[in-house]
This record gives structure tokens, C-alpha cells and sequence, in this order.
């Protein structure tokens, strides 16, 4: 994020792009209702009418995947009708003029079809978008769940760019991460990429200074994304192919697209090991299984999404009798067993050395995150007068060598998989408050179950309902090219006729059963918000209720879950 959430408040107005903080953050969400209540306007841009929409001034319910061409016929407009910062584009920014001419193209009226948007509604957005004086642009994994995810986010750069909205409070682009400390994650290198604070493996400047530090030879050869496992299980030759998979607080088995393909890469595996707090369905496949502490079991530093590091503290001890360790002493002890010694006393000595290794983090001492509660990165000084950045690109700055943003110039592409006449209907995936991420952790709560289980629900216009002879709460089956999940029926107007919705964490009603591993070319990010897909009516309900129940508890019997204690593990 270019700036901080705390921020998010005094903007007046917030452009959000395919992002739903009620369900997803919720605490982020009550920034956005503030910022309503001191006056701010909301432009809310999803194909669902999610609960922002229900407060926003304009909401712009697009067809799903036509994100970039209504991206780019935003900037038309603004070009068209002379509402850029033409001071902020000549002193800050170059390749405006190439932007400029594929916009051309790109009029409300040669995207409206594409879009399903009026082209007065998009030419209303770009005014007020471009006018607010102080505009923030929050988007979600409604932009970033694409094959064209990067592509898109340029694109929202683009209209910050041009409008002077970059470099000041309460303005900039704010990614709102979909997973809980995914940007903690890529702080500390959890990337193949890039070593702790963002620093390329393939520099050998960088590569030198973490030999001397860690006391070993490093490569300098970028290593293999999350996402392309089972690819590098299955279809490289020998020498290229992937052995053993060490799966630490992830459940690819239930969150990666196309499950079938990740069972079948599972299975292959030599050796699979999973770490974590409690089993997952990962956890079918394992051949090891470490067991850690929870979040409130352990001392730690987290990052927020804005970049700020927070302290968390261990509040209670784990049970006498469990046999778990912290992360943090897990991977010592196996680098110790493998070979490279690795000693620590606590969760302090790790910080110290991350910070000593990474320039922009040095300043985020623990006697600053002990004083002040957060720092947000880059935070280059130990003086304790400095509390890090809450904005980037103050004066105009950017984070390019000659200090100056790049205006991309990027064409509308449609998703990798159209509906046809087999599978008429666009699937997507959605988050909801009820449950949290895998429900690793919130399908273990009786009280949370209880309120809502197994299998899920799959969200449908009434006239899709109607068409199909279903009605709210049976069982339906849907169906892709890939696989199929069993659902109960939503009605609901929120959603258009053309597109169904189901949230991924149910184990029977696992809808990446139905997703497509088709990848953005640059995050590797799969397109989990379209694919094709049919749904089918279920005409013995019986049978149906009785295949639910049965399946999921062989599912928790093979995880060793024991029903009869509410989400215990055996």
C-alpha cells in the first residue's frame, strides 16, 4: 500500500475495485464507513452488490473480467475532458504520451458492451474520481485473482498517476491483502525471488552480503512459485522435478485451483510435510506432520498490510500435554538436524538479525515497536524519533532509478476460460465473514460451525433459480471442466444472472474443485474469479443430504477430527 489504512478515513473519496472489506477485513471497513460519515464520496466497482455498494455514491457493477477496459475508459475520460495533473505527469512520470494513445480507443461507449456499464455511469466516475482534490484507489483479490491481475493494477496506477494522486495523506493505491500476514510473508522473503526486505536473489551485491551473514553459499537462481507445485511434480522430466514439499501454515488441497490436479501432485510426492496449528485437508497427504503453537502461544512480529510491523505477545501457554513447538524453534531444529546450525534464544535475536539485513526495516527496532505499537517499513533510522512512512513517494519520488513513475500502457485481454454452451455460467470465488481464509483455524470452532457448515452455498440470481426449478437451501451440483462441488442455493438479486459465487473453504462444497490453474504471467496468481461453469438440480434430496453428511465425516475421520468433541484433534 502507498499509504496507510489509518489514512483511508480523511480521503475524500475512495475508488474500491473489487474489494468487500465488510467480509474480508472488517476492521479495515469501518475506516471506509468513516471516511462516508466526514463526508467522502465511494465509487464501489463489483460485479457484486456487496455491502460497500450499499453506501457508495456510484456503484459500478461490471461484468466480471472486464476489469482493465473499464480501468482504461476511466483514464479517457479524464484525458478527454482535461482533468489531469499536467504539472504532476511532466515533473513525476514519463510514457504518458503512449498511454494517452491506447486510451483513445477505449471510450465509455467501446467498452460499455464489454463492461455492461452505462458510459454516463463511467464518465461519472472518472469526474469524480479526478476532481475529489485528495482520491484513493483500495483494491482486492476481485482485481488480483486474474490472469491479467498486474496488468489491472498498473492500470489503477495509471489514473493515480495522472491525477496527482500519489505522494500525500490520504490519497495513493491501496492493495488490501486477501491472506492473513501475506504481506509479512513477502517482508521476510517469503518469495522465490527475493531474499527479506525485497532484495533480488539475482544481485550479486545482495547474494554476497547474506553468504557473510548466514555463513554459507547461496544461489542466485530465482526458485519456483507456489502456485507452479504441481506442474514441476508432474511434468518435468527428472532432473527438474519436484520431490519433497514442506507446507508451513498453507492448505493447498483446499485452497489451489483445480483440487484434482493438486490431489494428483500430492499423491506423487516422495515426502510431504505439513506444519501447522491444526490438521488441514494438506494434512491427508502428509508424511510428516509438525504441530506449532497458535497466534496467542507465541511472541512475534507481524506486518500489517500498510507495511507497518506490530509486536504480538504470547498470552497463555500451550497445554501441559500437547506436544508443539513454535515455528521459529520447528525450523531451527531441522536446519540444526540437516546440517546448518541454527540457534536462537527468542523471537528477538530473529528480528534483529532481519532488520540488520535489510535497509529498509533497520529503524523498526523492538524498542520502537515496544513505544509506539507499529512502524511501518521503509524506516532507515534507529533514532527513535522515527516512526517510519505512512505514505510513499512523498514530493513526487518514486521508487524508479530516475525517481519518476511509469505510466503503463496495457490492453484489455478476456479471461483465459468464456462460457459456452456446456458451461453457460461464469464462476467466481468470494470471501464471507462467517468463516476465516482455509477454515483451518474457524472450522475447528463448534460455535462457528454451528452457524454455519457443510457444504457451503452457491450464490444465483432468482431467475437462474427460477430457470433451474431450485429453490434456497437445496442441494445443487456444480460443474466445470475440471470437477464438481455439491452447494445449497442462494437466491439472491446481489449477483447478476450470468455469474455464481461460492466462497473456498468448505471441504464438501470445495469449489476449487471447479477453478482454473491458468496463471498472471507476473504474481503467478491464478484466476480463481472466472472459469466456466453449469449448475444442475439435484432431483433426490435425499440422496444428496445423506452424500453430504457422510462425506464430510470421512473427511474428518482421515484428518483424525473427532466429531463428538466439536473440532478436536484425535
Amino acid at each position: 500500500m502507498s499509504n496507510g489504512v489509518h489514512e483511508i478515513e480523511d480521503a475524500k473519496l475512495l475508488f474500491v475495485f473489487g474489494y468487500n472489506g465488510a467480509d474480508s477485513h472488517p476492521i479495515v471497513a469501518r475506516r471506509i464507513v468513516r471516511a462516508k460519515r466526514k463526508g467522502a464520496q465511494i465509487i464501489c466497482v463489483d460485479p457484486r452488490r456487496i455491502e460497500t455498494a450499499r453506501i457508495a455514491d456510484l456503484h459500478l457493477q461490471l461484468k466480471n473480467g472486464s476489469n482493465l477496459a473499464l480501468v482504461n475508459a476511466i483514464a479517457h475520460v479524464i484525458i478527454e475532458e482535461g482533468l489531469t495533473d499536467d504539472k504532476f505527469i511532466a515533473e513525476h512520470s514519463h510514457g504518458f504520451d503512449e498511454f494517452k494513445d491506447l486510451c483513445q480507443k477505449y471510450s465509455p461507449e467501446a467498452v460499455s458492451e464489454i463492461t455492461q456499464i452505462h458510459p454516463d455511469d463511467i464518465r461519472k466516475a472518472a469526474r469524480m474520481y479526478a476532481t475529489s482534490g485528495q482520491s484513493m484507489i483500495l483494491y482486492g483479490m476481485g482485481v488480483c485473482q486474474f490472469a491479467q491481475a498486474v496488468n489491472v493494477v498498473k492500470g489503477l496506477a495509471n489514473l493515480a498517476i495522472m491525477t496527482g494522486n500519489f505522494g500525500r495523506w490520504g490519497v495513493g493505491i491501496g492493495p488490501v491483502r486477501g491472506q492473513n500476514n501475506v504481506q509479512g510473508a513477502c517482508d521476510m522473503g517469503a518469495l522465490p525471488n527475493a531474499y527479506p526486505g525485497y532484495q533480488n536473489v539475482t544481485v550479486p551485491e545482495i547474494q554476497a552480503k547474506f553468504e557473510k551473514a548466514w555463513g554459507v553459499p547461496l544461489s542466485n537462481k530465482v526458485g519456483i512459485p507456489l502456485t507452479q507445485v504441481p506442474h514441476y511434480v508432474l511434468h518435468e522430466p527428472p532432473e527438474k522435478k519436484i520431490r519433497a514439499y514442506y507446507v508451513f501454515g498453507e492448505d493447498p488441497a483446499q485452497s489451489d485451483p483445480d483440487l484434482a490436479e493438486v490431489r494428483e501432485s500430492l499423491e506423487s510426492l516422495e515426502l510431504v510435510i505439513l506444519q501447522d496449528i491444526f490438521m488441514n485437508r494438506t494434512g491427508q497427504y502428509a508424511d510428516v506432520v509438525l504441530p506449532s503453537t497458535g497466534w496467542n502461544e507465541h511472541d512475534g512480529v507481524y506486518s500489517c498490510c500498510d507495511r507497518g510491523f506490530q509486536r504480538i505477545r504470547k498470552v497463555i501457554e500451550p497445554p501441559a500435554d500437547a506436544d508443539v513447538l513454535t515455528d521459529w524453534e520447528i525450523i531451527s531444529r531441522i536446519s540444526t538436524a540437516m546440517g546448518y546450525p541454527m540457534k536462537y534464544h527468542n523471537t528477538e535475536e530473529i528480528w534483529n538479525e532481519v532488520i540488520a539485513l535489510c535497509p529498509s526495516f533497520v529503524g523498526a527496532t523492538y524498542e520502537k515497536l515496544e513505544k509506539y505499537g507499529n512502524i511501518q517499513w521503509p524506516c532507515r533510522s534507529t533514532d527513535m524519533s522515527d516512526r517510519g512512512t505512512s505514505f510513499l513517494h512523498k514530493d513526487g519520488k518514486f521508487a524508479n532509478p530516475d525517481g519518476k513513475a511509469k505510466f503503463s500502457s496495457i490492453d484489455w485481454q478476456p479471461p483465459t476460460e468464456l462460457e459456452n454452451s456446456e458451461y453457460p455460467l461464469i464462476f467466481s470465488t468470494f470471501r464471507e465473514v462467517g468463516h476465516y481464509s482455509a477454515r483451518t483455524m474457524t472450522g475447528n470452532c463448534r460455535l462457528l460451525r454451528n452457524l454455519e457448515d457443510e457444504p457451503g452455498w452457491i450464490w444465483m440470481h432468482p431467475d437462474l433459480c427460477q430457470e433451474l426449478g431450485v429453490k434456497h437451501g437445496e442441494l445443487v451440483k456444480a460443474i466445470s471442466k475440471r470437477g464438481f462441488c455439491l452447494a445449497r442455493c442462494l437466491p439472491t438479486d446481489r449477483v447478476k444472472k450470468q455469474a455464481v459465487y461460492m466462497s473456498y473453504q468448505w471441504w464438501v462444497g470445495a469449489c476449487n474443485e471447479l477453478t482454473i490453474a491458468a496463471l498472471d504471467p507476473i504474481s503467478n496468481t491464478p484466476e480463481y474469479k472466472y472459469c466456466a461453469c453449469r449448475v444442475e438440480k439435484i432431483k433426490n434430496q435425499l440422496w444428496a443430504e445423506k452424500y453430504v453428511r457422510e462425506e464430510y465425516a470421512k473427511i474428518r475421520q482421515s484428518m483424525g477430527i473427532d466429531n463428538k468433541k466439536g473440532g478436536k484433534a484425535a
